[in-house]
This record gives structure tokens, sequence and C-alpha cells, in this order.
């Protein structure tokens, strides 16, 4: 089993679930992004681009994305929390996962993807 999968696998309940269904919703607008284990962290990629990665901190689970100048969608609802490139979605139970939200922000990281993790 690859690394990122029992990262996935391996986080206690509520967590996840979140992981599981994000995974789904990762690899269904993405078909071609590969799940890789960097920085002990499950990590999508296209070609050599970072899309998103998956983190359990602090008590919830964040889904974050390289905000590159380009992305346009959702940027209030991103976190930032003093990070330059990186913005996330946060979630606590899987009740709080919008869905649509979720693909629209994996489409605009795909959208505005290079490689490398700096804008």
């Amino acid at each position: 089993m690859n690394p990122a999968e029992t990262y996935i696998l391996k986080q206690p309940e509520p967590f996840k679930t979140m992981l599981l269904e994000a995974q789904v919703l990762v690899e269904q607008t993405l078909p071609e992004a590969d799940l890789k284990y960097k920085w002990s962290l499950p990590m999508y990629f296209v070609e050599k681009a970072p899309i998103c990665y998956f983190n359990i901190t602090k008590g919830y689970f964040d889904l974050c994305f390289w905000v590159r100048d380009s992305w346009e969608l959702h940027l209030d609802t991103l976190v930032t929390e003093n990070r330059k490139f990186v913005k996330s979605l946060r979630y606590t139970h899987p009740d709080q996962m919008d869905a649509q939200l979720i693909v629209e922000c994996v489409d605009e990281a795909y959208r505005t993807r290079k490689p490398g993790f700096t804008a």
C-alpha cells in the first residue's frame, strides 16, 4: 500500500472519513493526479505541479492548496494563517465538508498549477 494511503487509513474518526471523502473528490476531479507521500503527508501532483495536500493537525483536517497569484476563487473562504503561498479549507467534522467548494478549489489549483511550491 502507498504510504499516503496508509496515512489516510490510520487516522482516527472522524478524520479518516474526511480524508477518504477528499481523496475521492480529488481523484474524480483530476483522474490524472498522482497521490504521493511527501514531508510525511499525502500530496496530489499533476506531473510535477503540486495540487493539494492533506494534513490532520490541531484537531482539524486541513485541505491545503498552493494559491498562486492567478488564483481567483474562494479567497474569502480559504484560511491563510500567516502562510505565504498555502491556503486551506478546514474541517472538524464530515458534515462541514462542501463537495462543490472542494471540487472548485481542486479545479482552480489545477488551472493555476506550475511546478514547484512558490507562487
